[in-house]
């Protein structure tokens, strides 16, 4: 089993090393037969190759790997697209066609939080939307007709709801059996519209799940209202971007937060912290690399779930609960959970959890 690792920017390489740490050690613990290889990107890509993201490097990921790791990127300091520019998270998401960015938040009694109860999954389609470079087939979706004026394209296709939706019912199925779609259809009547048409679509073939339609603003407000009411949320890229932060800082901590994208149809997937890259931090070795952990935890289930490889999906539980063991105690935590312990010090304590446990066993 072979899967790429991409360290990119800013707090990148630190988390990636402490997360494959960890990896590695689910590997010995299961037998997983896993390799990686680490391929040049963000900063160091452009660098070295006048561009932060190779279209050969996608294809290997494609045609080559069976999941990618994918470090933080400081897109917003890259230079513009034609000097080699590339938003490598988007590259991989659109090169790859992972449309589900899958999101879940989930408050721990014993980190502090402001949603006792919160236990959910954002479903956030991942390859249209508002995003500017992911809604056209050539050239970005913004344009400024004279200096006082920009104008914005947002793109929603019948495709790309329908296959997001079938995602949120199935993980649903899996869960509470519950799913909310999140739209403003009563402002925007086609694209919303036309979403929401998909979600009742989908819905009919899923009798046992529960649904419910909520319009975006009122659910931020029930989000911090209510978490605990909410199983399954599933919503356009734009609107899931904002509301899985907003879900995850309020279960206790943005860095605690997993993510993976991935496309069921393909059998894709790809690790990814929810959080940034952190440059004021990089390189001091203090960041939390919880999220790329969870992250890469998550892929390993997924792969295992689409595979029907109980191996894969246990090694992703043993992550999981090893993060939770070592964070439940305030002394093993990082300084931005009140701890003392570095990036690496935290990845080697996560993975000798997982090895001991088999040691247990």
């Amino acid at each position: 089993m072979k899967i790429m690792t991409l360290p990119c920017d800013g707090i990148g390489p630190e988390i990636m090393s402490a997360t494959l740490a960890v990896v590695e050690a689910a590997n010995q613990r299961f037998n997983l037969g896993i390799s990686f290889h680490e391929e040049e990107s963000g900063f160091d890509s452009l660098k070295n190759h006048g561009i932060t993201l190779r279209e050969e490097v996608l294809d290997r990921a494609r045609t080559e790997f069976d999941g990618v790791i994918l470090g933080t990127q400081s897109h917003m300091d890259y230079p513009p697209l034609v000097e080699g520019g590339r938003n490598v998270s988007a590259g991989f998401r659109i090169g790859l066609d992972l449309y589900a960015n899958v999101r879940p938040a989930r408050s721990r009694e014993f980190i502090p939080n402001k949603a006792p109860g919160m236990d959910l999954v954002i479903m956030r389609e991942a390859t249209e939307g508002f995003y500017p470079d992911r809604n056209m087939y050539q050239g970005v979706g913004e344009m400024m007709p004279d200096p006082d004026m920009a104008l914005s394209v947002r793109k929603i296709t019948r495709h790309g709801s329908m296959r997001i939706c079938r995602e949120a019912f199935k993980l649903a199925m899996q869960r509470e059996k519950k799913v909310a779609a999140i739209h403003k259809a009563n402002s925007f009547l086609m694209t919303d519209g036309l979403f929401l048409e998909c979600f009742r679509e989908v819905a009919k073939d899923f009798p046992e799940v529960e649904t419910e339609e909520l319009i975006v603003d009122a659910y931020a407000a029930l989000l911090v209202r209510k978490p605990e009411a909410y199983d399954v949320v599933v919503a356009t890229n734009f609107y899931g971007d904002i509301l899985s932060d907003l879900a995850s800082e309020l279960s206790g901590s943005l860095g605690l937060a997993g993510s993976i994208n991935a496309n069921a149809e393909t059998g894709l997937c790809c690790a990814q912290a929810q959080h940034g890259s952190a440059p004021d931090i990089a390189g001091q070795n203090v960041a939390n690399p919880t999220s790329l952990i969870l992250s890469a935890a998550m892929m390993l289930s997924w792969l295992g779930e689409q595979r029907g490889v109980a191996d894969l999906m246990k090694a992703g539980d043993a992550i999981a609960q090893a993060v939770d063991r070592v964070i439940d105690d305030p002394s093993t935590r990082t300084r931005d959970l009140g701890g003392t312990l570095n990036t690496d010090e935290f990845g080697q304590l996560v993975a000798d959890a997982v090895a001991e446990e088999a040691m247990a066993a």
